[in-house]
């Protein structure tokens, strides 16, 4: 207890250190969060100010220069000279000269001023003082700005002396787009209404709005809402294109409204949407942010804010953990000492218990007196032996897969079998599990209820929740058997090895099964005969290479056996793989395969089930049939080059022929021409005749020698022959041949 307090006392204080540490982090996390979206709200009132102070001086100058526009015109209609083109019909070249010089003046005078036209309808001329571009006197059909042409033909549409933001061409080369804000003053004074007059001044857009755009900012946007709703961008005049939830949040949210500003989603992105109140031309400036720009600096100070609670933490709990170590580590030490004794003596104790059980159940140490009783219930044994009892034993299926894969943990797989067993047997019986230091846990059990005698349906139901369980949480498949119930202490010996034989019998049923070793026990009373015959019928099978055939000879023989006692089929199988291995040993000498002696058979020991029995044996003997087609492979490749070697040595012997070939071979014509023509998808013949002809060609080529001659070196019986075969084969005859070669 006094060690539990220690180490409590030192968690405590670890807990004290993680605590305070976890403080100061929430307290920066906190904090971090009230100041970021108060400093958010800060720049964001900021970035509206400022934006609005650029916005409302845009505006002011645009109504200025509406004054400035309206004031200019007046003195143009008022100026005498320039009154003459005005008015005049045809004005002479000298009023036009003079008009002309006082409009440059006005342009020069006025640096902002990008153009002046003055029209005259009578004359159909337009007078223009531009500082780029067309600039003199033009009729409409020279005209290059034909836009001011259908504003004048629709003047009725526009309120004289308000901006008309447009783009216009003025035939300049350089430069010839000219983004500017149109003022227009008309005369239409008459019935008919149509303009007697018209003077045009466009004030450059790039003068006014050198305040629109933000300094600090140049991915801001700058847009103008006109009394029309029309939504124009602020640098280059045009009109935008807005989706529709854009143009229903200019309608909602802008238009007619006084100054003010609002997070939104504009192309895309969430931004910062400032805008000014309707000026006194019913015009609205809009600014458009990237919220991201706007909260840049603050989003830096929230992440190092954060990364300074983050290392402080991290920072903290360290320091707790280094500070604990130090502080307590030889109480620790003293803690971690004592367990480890107790741990040992547990286990000391289990193993001790273990090898009692072990030793009583295997018969090396008898129960004989009540002292020994004594000496059990000492070492945790409370299994009553004279009271009613049943062993059952767990055998744990591929025990050799687990036992190679897992072996440093399979101590650990069969503690938790015997947890698992004690656990689901101990709500019904007294129990006790012991490890037999192989595949098997042994599980003895008390009856307590005296239903057991009558009804086995109730210890297999236990059993198949053992094996569910196993399969469940350990992945592992067991195989139970179960003996009758006793109650006489020395029979338990002989009761372990009863179970012990009838679990063999997994061989027949299964991984999985449940086997009643009593009803095991009961086939000791049938007689069993060795089938001689199927075992003949087995050795022929394998002599004669019918693979299929042995393997079934092979099954019947093995699970006749199943009806007997176990050691029936050891015999049974010890006989069999007796009786294969002269098999294998007969036909090795007699096809002289080189095989380094017979090859170990498999063995009861070394499988679980029967299929695995037979897919041993059944692999011995398709290693054996392989051996056997691979001789037989190599004598075919054999007689085939040794047919090639006789036909190579002999192609000009005239009588060299199949059954020549077949004679000096003391084999079959039939065979070997069946044989070679499977092989080499060519006749011997001709081959024979491939030969001949393969020298002809080389002697007609290279030497002078009558055909005649060629004819009896190669093995033809006359020229005739050879000049029919040529011809046959080439489709000209040999003198052609050699003349074609020669040529």
């Amino acid at each position: 207890m006094r060690l539990n307090k220690l180490g409590n006392r030192r968690a405590l204080y670890s807990r004290i250190l993680v605590s305070m540490t976890l403080c100061v982090s929430l307290t920066f996390l906190v904090s971090t969060i009230i100041y970021y979206n108060y400093y958010i709200g800060v720049e964001k009132t900021q970035a509206f100010r400022s934006d609005l102070s650029d916005l409302t001086q845009t505006s002011k100058e645009v109504v200025n220069m509406n004054e400035a526009a309206q004031s200019l015109s007046f003195q143009i209609y008022r100026n005498s000279t320039i009154s003459k083109i005005v008015f005049y019909d045809k004005p002479d070249i000298y009023d036009v000269t003079a008009a002309m010089s006082e409009l440059g003046n006005y342009l020069s005078s006025m640096p902002y001023i990008e153009s002046i036209y003055v029209y005259n309808p009578k004359s159909a001329k337009l007078y223009i003082a531009s500082s780029h571009g067309q600039n003199g006197v033009f009729t409409e059909q020279e005209l290059v700005d034909t836009n001011i042409l259908d504003i004048l033909n629709h003047y009725e549409e526009y309120k004289p002396f308000t901006p008309i933001p447009r783009v216009y061409s003025n035939g300049a080369e350089e430069n010839d787009q000219v983004r500017a804000y149109t003022f227009l003053c008309y005369d239409a004074i008459g019935w008919d209404r149509t303009i007697n007059s018209a003077v045009i001044v466009n004030i450059s857009a790039p003068w006014i709005n050198k305040e629109i755009n933000s300094p600090a900012d140049s991915k801001s946007a700058t847009f103008i809402l006109s009394g029309n709703g029309s939504f124009l961008s602020g640098n280059s005049l045009e009109q935008q294109e807005l989706s529709a939830e854009e143009a229903r949040m200019v309608e909602q949210k802008i238009t007619g409204d006084s100054e003010g500003y609002f997070i939104g989603k504009f192309a895309g992105v969430n931004s910062l949407i400032s805008f000014t109140a309707p000026d006194d031309l019913s015009w609205q400036y809009v600014r458009i942010t990237p919220y991201d720009i706007i909260t840049k600096q603050t989003d830096s100070i929230r992440n190092a804010t954060l990364l300074i609670a983050a290392l402080i933490l991290v920072g903290g709990i360290l320091l707790s953990w280094i500070t604990s170590k130090s502080l307590y580590l030889p109480i620790n030490r003293i803690v971690s000492e004592m367990n480890i004794l107790e741990s040992e003596k547990r286990d000391s104790m289990f193993m001790i218990r273990q090898n009692t059980m072990r030793d009583l159940v295997l018969g090396l140490k008898p129960l004989q007196s009540i002292q020994q009783v004594e000496k059990l219930r000492q070492l945790g044994i409370h299994f009553t032996f004279n009271d009613d009892y049943r062993l059952i034993l767990l055998r744990i299926d591929n025990y050799r897969e687990l036992r190679d894969e897992r072996s440093s943990y399979l101590l650990a797989y069969k503690f938790a079998i015997m947890n698992i067993a004690s656990e689901i047997c101990g709500q019904t019986y007294r129990v006790e599990t012991v490890d037999m230091n192989d595949d098997g846990i042994l599980v003895l059990l008390n009856i307590i209820d005296s239903i057991e005698y009558t009804d086995t349906g109730l210890i297999e139901t236990l059993l198949r929740q053992i094996q569910l369980a196993c399969s469940d949480y350990l992945k592992i498949s067991l195989t139970l058997t179960y003996s009758h119930i006793d109650r006489n202490a020395v029979q338990l010996h002989k009761l372990y090895k009863q179970v012990r034989e009838a679990s063999n019998h997994r061989l027949f049923y299964g991984h999985g099964c449940i086997i009643s070793a009593q009803s095991i026990s009961a086939l000791q009373a049938n007689t069993y005969h060795y089938p001689t015959e199927k075992e003949k019928r087995l050795t022929d099978a394998l002599m004669c290479g019918k693979i299929e055939e042995a393997k079934e000879h092979f099954s019947t023989i093995i699970r006749e056996a199943e009806s007997y006692p176990f050691h029936t089929v050891q015999l049974a199988v010890s006989r069999l793989s007796v009786t294969i291995k002269e098999i294998i040993s007969t036909v090795q000498k007699r096809n002289r395969l080189q095989c380094d002696g017979v090859p170990a058979l498999p063995t009861l020991e070394s499988v679980e089930t029967v299929a695995e029995l037979e897919d041993a044996f059944f692999a011995l003997f398709r290693e054996m049939r392989g051996q056997l087609s691979e001789k037989k492979n190599a004598k075919q490749h054999d007689l085939i080059r040794l047919i090639n070697q006789k036909v190579a040595e002999n192609y000009m012997e005239p009588n060299l022929s199949l059954n020549q070939i077949a004679d000096e071979l003391d084999m079959s014509p039939i065979y070997i021409s069946r044989l070679y023509k499977q092989q080499t998808l060519t006749s011997i013949v001709d081959v024979i005749l491939e030969v001949r002809m393969r020298e002809v060609c080389s002697l007609l080529e290279n030497t002078d020698l009558p055909v005649t001659t060629i004819a009896e070196r190669c093995g033809f019986t006359s020229s005739s022959y050879l000049h029919r075969m040529f011809k046959r084969s080439f489709g000209t005859t040999p003198t052609d041949y050699r003349r074609s070669k020669n040529a």
